[in-house]
């Protein structure tokens, strides 16, 4: 075990929703093994995703460098032995890990539905022609421009602190958000309503947060089995066997939803032409031990349908 001599150490990016993620990481680790604050560290870690995503706030993703720039330097920490375990959002996580890395520990999911977050509309539907609408997420902005084509797009991205600060500074008249981010910071009454999976089918793995650990240490292994939530790790067994498939990176607009339905799982999914002129959705129920199968099996069919040049950029 863990004490306050020997803590073990949780890397975790430094922003308010990252640090939420680890200090409910430590309090589970906590409760599970009957050990103090202290037996248990938080080590933050700058990444360079969050120095270029400041430097570069009007401009998509994509072109800062992708995900993995908001993990590098997290997994070379855990490989190095600076840090024993690291904190994640799985939404965030590239489908491929780094060699001698496992990623098999999830907490219980939260909400995965988006948020609508305005400071004058209290729906999506309720946003005149017209308006300007913030958002750097490919997925939520293919959406978007699928279902209110007369909307104004725009790059916005940042903490939660930023983008509510954009929104009082009229750089868009409303933005999107996740339900899980906000529940998690104490901060839902700043959506002004969620939108359900019907309207807007959310990203791959939202709500759920995991925990890396080097593959061949064991303590490591032994302590967050405890706290592993089953049925969250089953469900991103079946949407990330999606993504994976799909080659889905931070450069193509994918969304996907694993449920438990009748003993096994209901897996939806949807890719999306970046102007979102198109969309191309289907859905699976399989068994639990199947799951991985059914996600991969879904993103063939998706991808049998679409045309070629499907994930071209249009903008």
């Amino acid at each position: 075990m863990p004490d306050t001599r020997t803590p073990l150490k949780i890397g975790t990016r430094g922003s308010p929703l990252a640090l939420a993620q680890a200090h409910e990481t430590r309090a589970r680790l906590m409760e599970a093994h009957g050990q103090p604050e202290d037996a248990f560290e938080i080590v933050v870690i700058r990444t360079t995703g969050d120095d270029r995503a400041m430097i570069a706030a009007d401009r998509p993703l994509k072109e800062v460098g992708g995900k993995g720039l908001f993990t590098r330097e997290i997994e070379e920490a855990l490989l190095a032995g600076g840090i024993d375990i690291a904190v994640h959002s799985m939404k965030d996580m590239p489908v491929a890990q780094p060699a001698g890395l496992v990623l098999d520990c999830h907490l219980p999911r939260e909400d995965v539905r988006d948020a609508f977050v305005s400071r004058g509309a209290a729906r999506l539907a309720e946003l005149p022609a017209g308006a300007v609408v913030g958002s750097s997420s490919l997925r939520r902005r293919a959406q978007l421009a699928h279902r209110r084509p007369d909307l104004l797009l725009v790059q916005f991205r940042g903490n939660v602190q930023t983008r509510l600060r954009k929104l009082d500074e009229g750089v868009a008249a409303a933005t999107f958000l996740a339900m899980a981010g906000l529940n998690r910071l104490g901060m839902a009454e700043v959506a002004r309503s969620a939108i359900e999976p019907e309207e807007m089918l959310p990203a791959v793995a939202q709500g759920a947060i995991g925990i890396e650990r080097r593959a061949a240490d064991d303590r490591a292994a032994a302590l967050l089995a405890a706290i592993h939530d089953r049925e969250t790790g089953e469900r991103l067994a079946a949407e990330r066997a999606f993504l994976a498939a799909l080659d889905g990176s931070c450069e193509t607009p994918i969304a996907g939803l694993a449920l438990h339905a009748g003993g096994g799982l209901w897996l939806r999914g949807e890719i999306l032409r970046p102007d979102g002129s198109e969309v191309i959705a289907g859905e699976r129920r399989c068994s639990i031990a199947d799951a991985a199968a059914a996600g991969a099996d879904l993103a063939r069919e998706l991808l049998a349908q679409a045309p070629a040049g499907f994930f071209d950029w249009r903008e």
